[in-house]
């Protein structure tokens, strides 16, 4: 049975300066992302589109998403599969073309490097990224290729 879920925030653009969008240059790309209970995010355009590099542009926030969503993914079907991971700490990349005022991501990828605790662990916890990829509600979500390429280490239980 298909579950529903609801979600909503609220964005605000804050940055008229008094004169709104009068011309490309009169005004800013800063806005507000609020969410009942969470902190403000600060967002803007990219810096190459006029945007505060200061602040958090959509574009990132996308990669964000998908590199969370993949994360919290793995971390079930580790738990699912008993592997036992003390770390984790991804750095995502993306590539995106613009063509005209236009553009689209044409690719992501992901690079978790896993920390596990037991060298037996080590290919189930290579593996459980497939899993964890094919459930990832964002990754199921875009049109261009999101790709996962992890690397999973031996260590203790405490972190570093």
């Amino acid at each position: 049975m298909a579950l529903t879920h609801d979600y909503t925030v609220s964005v605000e653009w804050t940055g008229n300066r008094g004169t709104g969008t009068s011309g490309y240059r009169d005004y800013t790309r800063d806005h507000v992302v609020r969410i009942d209970g969470l902190p403000d995010i600060l967002g803007s355009a990219d810096r190459t589109f006029r945007g505060d590099a200061g602040r958090h542009n959509p574009e990132q926030l996308l990669l964000t998403s998908l590199a969370q969503c993949h994360m919290l993914s793995y971390l079930h079907q580790a738990v699912k599969v008993g592997v036992v991971v003390v770390d984790y700490h991804d750095d995502a990349t993306a590539t995106m073309q613009t063509e005209g005022t236009g553009g689209r991501f044409t690719r992501a990828v992901l690079h978790p490097v896993v920390t596990v605790t037991e060298e037996s662990m080590i290919e189930a916890a290579t593996s459980a990224h497939h899993q964890a990829h094919l459930d990832c509600f964002i990754a199921n979500s875009v049109n261009f290729p999101v790709d996962v390429e992890p690397t999973v280490i031996l260590g203790g239980l405490e972190r570093p």
